[in-house]
């Protein structure tokens, strides 16, 4: 397996944590006023798994540019 592959098989992971990170947090919206106090944590972790798969698909793009 290529860098490349490899680097798209962990895109497709960060994707999906994304995704939940971003469903967790829709959830805790949607439950608000209750569970407030967790606002940050959930956001944190929404934030981190997005930055982390931004971080991977300009690695990505570099790598295909190259």
């Amino acid at each position: 397996m290529s860098d490349a592959d490899a680097l798209k098989a962990e895109i497709r992971k960060l994707s999906a944590k994304a995704t939940n990170a971003k469903m967790n947090l829709h959830d805790l919206s949607e439950e608000l006023p209750v569970n407030w106090t967790s606002i940050p944590d959930v956001a944190k972790a929404a934030l981190e798994a997005y930055a982390a798969l931004e971080a991977a698909r300009k690695k990505l793009a570099e790598m295909e540019a190259a």
